[in-house]
């Protein structure tokens, strides 16, 4: 019998998937694989190559996002290792039919799940609770600092549904974010599934 190393769970962008590993646990600690490339590669029904892990730190109600690159599209394996996030994918494929939607999980250092955010989707992130968060995550293609873009966290016609303690803690790039209807988003395949 083959044990489950990786259990897949699509969100309402069926392309934006929960990804929860088996996590072996006993009264010395825990263990898991956080990253394994052939588990990877038939969860999401593809091959792909990480060029970069991102490391983030961010205190309580710090909102990041919504960001993507668009000549650069990034895929995005993302976690938490400590603290909680409401992490937040927006598909921006301009063809798709979910073109402007999107999908919401809740991350923590507690229920090891990840997030994939394939290319095509802007990504952003919460901190929820009252503890700092610290966040990694993958990416598919290298920080291109001039084609770095991001739609507004609390855009109208994207509606996510924030679970705010109040007004969110911004960076300033995030601030004057543009609303969607405003933003260059993808008019072509961007090589995701």
């Amino acid at each position: 019998m083959t044990k489950v190393r990786l259990q897949v769970t699509p969100t309402r962008l069926p392309e934006v998937l929960v990804l929860e590993p088996a996590v072996h646990e006993d009264a010395r600690g825990f263990f898991f694989e956080s990253f394994n490339a052939r588990d990877f590669a038939e969860a999401i029904g593809r091959d792909v190559t990480f060029v970069q892990d991102n490391h983030s730190r961010s205190m309580p109600n710090v909102l990041r996002g919504l960001h993507y690159q668009l000549r650069h599209p990034q895929g995005k394996l993302v976690r938490a290792i400590a603290g909680e996030i409401f992490d937040v994918a927006v598909d921006l494929r301009r063809a798709s039919p979910r073109f402007g939607q999107w999908a919401g999980v809740r991350l923590s250092a507690q229920n090891h799940r990840q997030l994939w955010v394939p290319e095509g989707f802007a990504h952003g992130f919460l901190v929820v609770g009252q503890q700092p968060a610290e966040v990694l995550y993958k990416t598919t293609d290298f920080w291109v600092a001039g084609d770095e873009r991001a739609v507004v966290w609390d855009d109208a016609d994207i509606g996510v549904a924030w679970p705010l303690a109040g007004p969110p803690l911004l960076s300033d790039k995030d601030a004057r974010a543009v609303a969607l209807r405003d933003a260059q988003v993808y008019d072509a395949p961007t090589g995701g599934r």
